[in-house]
């Protein structure tokens, strides 16, 4: 009889832990891609600045300097210098680049010879703790807004990091916030060519 409760409770103790293994880490969120939107027609595009909900109050320019980079890397498309969007910001009189409304996006477009403008939101960025296990994490969502009628055509949103079964079982402080951006700028940029 003990020997039937020990390999039960032994049992028990594997399936939590497959349990938590599978909720561990972290993955692509919801994705929206409008199917009428011809992609290929989008040579040219201009990311505004991020929204920032993190507490590092550099979280929005480091990943959106990421991911400038990894959208040029990719070939797909002519990502627009940060320095002339700011000058077209300005020229448009946008107030609030980080959620341009329709018309802001429409009278933009033109003024930067952009096809499309990409907005952003880091929600969560840098070290996340759990008890006495500690990781970083990021958190982010980006939307494509397309110039000539201002309608969001792509929406998508990623979750990198957090605190694994390895750091709960094992301590440690996780991957480098920087190895994370990097994945999760990867993740959403693959999101947007799919």
């Amino acid at each position: 009889m003990e020997k039937t409760l020990i390999c039960l409770r032994n049992l028990i103790l594997v399936a939590v832990l497959v349990s938590m293994a599978a909720c561990a880490g972290a993955g692509s969120g919801e994705k929206y891609r409008d199917e009428t939107m011809d992609f290929g027609a989008i040579k040219n595009v201009a990311v505004m600045p991020f929204a920032n909900l993190s507490r590092d109050q550099s979280a929005a320019d480091r990943v959106r300097d990421v991911f400038v980079i990894d959208l040029l890397a990719s070939g797909g498309v002519y990502v627009i210098p940060t320095g002339e969007v700011v000058r077209g910001l300005g020229l448009a009189g946008i107030m609030n680049p980080t959620a341009p409304s329709n018309a802001d996006v429409m009278k933009f477009g033109p003024i930067m010879k952009a096809d499309a403008v990409i907005t952003g939101v880091v929600r969560e960025y840098g070290e996340v703790r759990s008890g006495s296990s500690a990781a970083n994490v990021i958190s982010m969502s980006l939307q494509m807004m397309e110039t000539q009628t201002g309608r969001i055509v792509w929406s998508a949103s990623t979750t990198k990091g957090g605190i694994g079964l390895k750091d709960r079982l094992l301590g440690g402080g996780g991957e480098p916030v920087n190895d994370i951006t990097e994945k999760a700028v990867k993740d959403l940029v693959n999101q947007l060519f799919e």
